[in-house]
């Protein structure tokens, strides 16, 4: 009953409140000549991109939550509780930055949660342990792919969203390490594919709703 209730307060807190960081924002390396300002057009597409982040950020708190709410290993629920909490510093940072881009979080975060802790706990209960931290592992890698593509995509006088993206392609390639660490199995290749068809849909819906 305990853990069902933390998972309830997880979900609740995650797709309905408002985060707080436990570590300061990033920052961009202070640019001479100062970047000139963003243009509407320029601040519209990168509260869309973070808007995208922060549906990711989401989705991996539901994925986070989900197992450790599976597990039996109480070494194993430590540790995704703990990524979980690293990554409510994400959530924060892409709320920040969208409010200050004039943007919004994207409208179907509930369903977002739903359906991704409905596969993290599927995960878990069907594959066990290995295969769960192996969901992780490819779930962190396409993420971090994912943000790469985002640096590349974002205005490049848009210092502060880019150094919020940065830090987390770091942070999800730390998580991915871990999780290697504790054991994780390699996902089959078609496991790995139906994941990325699942993100694609995200990213695009997200981008604009």
């Amino acid at each position: 009953m305990d853990a069902l209730l933390t998972a309830a307060d997880s979900a609740l807190r995650t797709v309905f409140a408002r985060h707080h960081a436990n570590r300061p924002t990033p920052m961009w390396a202070a640019e001479v000549p100062t970047p000139a300002p963003l243009t509407e057009s320029q601040k519209a597409e990168a509260a869309a991109l973070m808007r995208v982040n922060h549906v990711g950020e989401v989705c991996a708190q539901a994925l986070y939550t989900a197992q450790a709410l599976a597990t039996k290993n109480d070494a194993l629920r430590q540790h995704l509780t703990t990524a979980c909490n690293e990554e409510t510093d994400h959530l924060a940072w892409c709320e920040q930055r969208l409010h200050e881009l004039g943007g919004r979080t994207s409208l179907l975060n509930p369903l977002w949660y739903a359906g991704s802790f409905a596969i993290g706990y599927a995960a878990a209960k069907l594959g066990g342990d290995r295969m769960s931290l192996g969901f992780v592992v490819e779930t962190e890698r396409q993420v971090e792919a994912h943000l790469e593509s985002h640096l590349g995509l974002l205005p490049a006088n848009d210092g502060p969203s880019r150094a919020i993206v940065a830090q987390m392609k770091t942070d999800e390639a730390q998580h991915a390490k871990e999780a290697l660490a504790a054991g994780a199995a390699e996902l089959p290749a078609p496991f790995k594919a139906m994941m990325q068809v699942a993100a694609k849909v995200m990213t695009t819906v997200a981008h604009r709703i």
